[in-house]
């Protein structure tokens, strides 16, 4: 056994030399290794054989398609499933893993070998794939499982179809009394998991989808205490079955018109029945699984094609500017959809513009959307005069993604200006200083992105706010919202106008001003320009950072000082990249660098320790010479933080000490 594994990879090294080889070499080492297997009953020396075959089953693609008589596999097709089929069902995980990767190789292979796999086979392997998927007790193998059914689903649809997918939707409607509701829980989850790891083909997607579409009716018409949890489920596959179809035109364009219209007659009807029938549909309404639809109907449109997606913007914009439903399914509603009006029964109605935020803001840039000026219009009222932070936001970044991809001119300046005026307005004074503050930061974001010449501005505004003693953490906090990846608007994949090197821009125009801005402030706010600058910088190219940071470093090690948890941790996280990549600079500062880093490994907050504690690693880094006259002291003082309570504040004091006992042994 010992010499197994090397003298396999040689005969597959030499099998790989030619296809004349391959027959050669296979023909004598793969009876030889079915027979070990059989001959070993050890999991772990099977694990060992079938990884070899797997490696030679994995040269027959290499080959491509062979003749039957030329093939030794078709002659060992029935042991090689055999020894297969039962790695699959071993207590041991690591072979099952195995057995799953060489299951999904054999069904590839069918293709290359004709004939390799009987139908009755391929059943035999859906059902397998399903009791992994849904019953194994280990989540590795139950993944795995749900991985290989969608690679293989492509190659047999119509055996999934058929065969794994009804198997799928009765385990899901099953109501099995001996059951522990968590027990039932968790396989719905992996039902809901496998059905979307398996819609890897359009015939498969138009089986799939309305199992999951109805799963969700089913769960919104409960009473139970998790529905939300399930819904959320529930759209997270959805999502990954849009997120698989976007390759596939013909895919995409049912999965839109057969989920997009589903999705928005579902959440119209639970805000109706909240307006008239308070406890009915609720949790649909939630927050969390709005959230969880925002990326569906976002993944659903990002790739239709412009004349299908105007298609589409030909409905949903009408439903929600003048309530026109006759587009949506089962819609008998019990009172008009009217979402931008007044009045408190309202309130669920205004929270369905995150849909239309996920559905208009990931459409094509040259698609026209119907009265855009007048739903920019109701989006901007909406984001300043909502008293739910919820739906002022989802307003707010729905205007700024349709601001972002507006054709310059007239119009746009003209929206524009009447958003600087609301927003002015809203930030002197009043109950809605913080709508206005996240209405100032979303479009200043859209106009950044763009090089608008109106972002400087706003900027401008924003910077001001720094000193605002009521808003200036918030404004603060909104520096990361400039510079980082937003993950539902403004971003590339829903075609937005991002212009390239726009964070580099952003620090050149900035950072100066918020220097100058700390330096001037009084000592109330100075942590929220240092919290600011902090944000810019964790976010900026370390190229460029570098390039900056001897003009900047003295600054940010007055940041670790500061009492602010967000401003540690975020200062800590661009210093520790910076110990890596520019030591020479770092070496300078090295006394202020360790008493600040070892200060800090006591703080109450857990994150910041961890940070703290992987800064102190990385200043190993440096030039030896530097740190040797710190190393006793440092690692007396990282033994405090071997006893944390926490496990993973443990952890990386272990490694950090560990780095620091070795530092200028022999080799290091």
């Amino acid at each position: 056994m010992k010499l197994v594994w090397p003298s396999a990879k040689l005969l597959q090294a030499a099998a790989g030399a030619s296809l004349r080889a391959y027959h050669c070499v296979t023909s004598s080492v793969l009876p030889l290794l079915l027979e070990q297997y059989t001959k070993h009953p050890q999991s772990s020396q099977r694990r060992t054989i079938l990884e070899m075959l797997l490696g030679f089953l994995e040269l027959q693609q290499k080959w491509g398609h062979v003749e039957e008589d030329e093939s030794t596999l078709l002659s060992l097709r029935a042991p090689v499933c055999s020894v297969v089929f039962s790695a699959l069902t071993d207590p041991s995980v690591q072979l099952q893993l195995v057995g799953i990767r060489a299951l999904t190789v054999l069904g590839s292979l069918q293709a290359l070998v004709p004939g390799f796999l009987s139908p009755s086979d391929l059943e035999l392997v859906v059902d397998h794939l399903i009791r992994l998927a849904l019953h194994e007790e280990d989540s590795q193998s139950s993944e795995a499982a749900m991985e290989a059914a969608g690679s293989l689903a492509p190659l047999y649809p119509k055996v999934f179809s058929g065969h794994m997918v009804p198997r799928l939707e009765e385990e899901l409607q099953s109501e099995r009394q001996e059951e522990s509701p968590r027990d039932h829980c968790s396989l719905q989850q992996r039902c809901l998991q496998a059905l979307a790891a398996v819609s890897t083909h359009t015939s498969i997607v138009r089986e799939t989808v309305p199992v999951l579409l109805q799963h969700l009716r089913k769960v919104q018409k409960g009473s139970e205490a998790g529905n939300a949890q399930d819904m959320v489920s529930v759209c997270q596959s959805l999502h990954r079955v849009a997120l698989q179809c976007q390759q596939d035109a013909e895919s995409c364009w049912y999965y839109h018109q057969t989920v997009v219209p589903c999705l928005l007659a579902m959440a119209v009807q639970a805000a109706m029945q909240e307006s008239t029938h308070p406890l009915l549909g609720k949790a649909l309404l939630e927050e969390e699984v709005l959230a969880a639809m925002v990326p569906v109907i976002s993944a659903a449109t990002t790739h239709l094609s412009p004349e299908l997606a105007a298609q589409s913007v030909s409905h949903v914009v009408p439903l929600f500017l003048d309530g026109e439903v006759s587009f949506l399914p089962q819609n008998s509603f019990p009172c008009s959809f009217q979402p931008f009006e007044d009045g408190e029964c309202l309130e669920a109605q205004r929270r369905l513009v995150a849909l239309l935020m996920a559905f208009v803001c990931s459409l094509p840039r040259n698609v026209a959307i119907p009265q855009q000026e007048r739903l920019l219009r109701e989006l901007l009222a909406l984001s300043c005069s909502c008293n739910c932070p919820f739906t002022a936001t989802t307003a707010a970044k729905c205007f700024a993604g349709l601001v972002n991809k507006h054709l310059a001119g007239q119009q746009l300046d003209e929206i524009l200006q009447l958003a600087v005026n609301r927003m002015e307005l809203g930030l002197a004074e009043g109950p809605c200083r913080m709508q206005a503050l996240t209405l100032l930061l979303w479009v200043t974001k859209a106009l950044v992105l763009r090089y608008h010449p109106l972002s400087s501005r706003l900027t401008d505004k924003l910077l001001g706010l720094l000193g605002d003693t009521e808003l200036g953490p918030a404004a603060a906090d909104g520096f990361s919202l400039l510079m980082a990846e937003s993950p539902d608007v403004l971003h590339k994949g829903c075609h937005a106008d991002v212009r390239i090197m726009f964070r580099q821009r952003f620090f050149t125009d900035n950072v100066p001003k918020l220097v100058q801005g700390f330096h001037g402030a009084g000592p109330d706010v100075k942590a929220n320009y240092l919290k600011g600058l902090s944000h810019v910088l964790n976010h900026l190219p370390k190229p460029v950072l570098v390039t900056e940071l001897p003009t900047l470093l003295s600054l940010l090690l007055e940041a670790l000082s500061c009492s602010d948890r967000v401003v540690q941790l975020s200062t800590l996280s661009c210093l520790q990249p910076l110990l890596l990549e520019a030591p020479q600079i770092m070496s300078l500062h090295v006394d202020t660098l360790v008493t600040k880093f070892l200060s800090l490994t006591s703080s109450p907050t857990m994150a910041v320790r961890i940070a703290a504690l992987r800064c102190a690693h990385a200043l190993t880094s440096l030039p030896t010479t530097v740190l040797l006259p710190y190393k006793a002291r440092v690692i007396r003082a990282l033994a405090k933080p071997l006893d944390d309570k926490k496990r993973l504040v443990r952890k990386e004091a272990v490694a950090a000490r560990g780095e620091w006992f070795l530092l200028g042994s022999p080799g290091r």
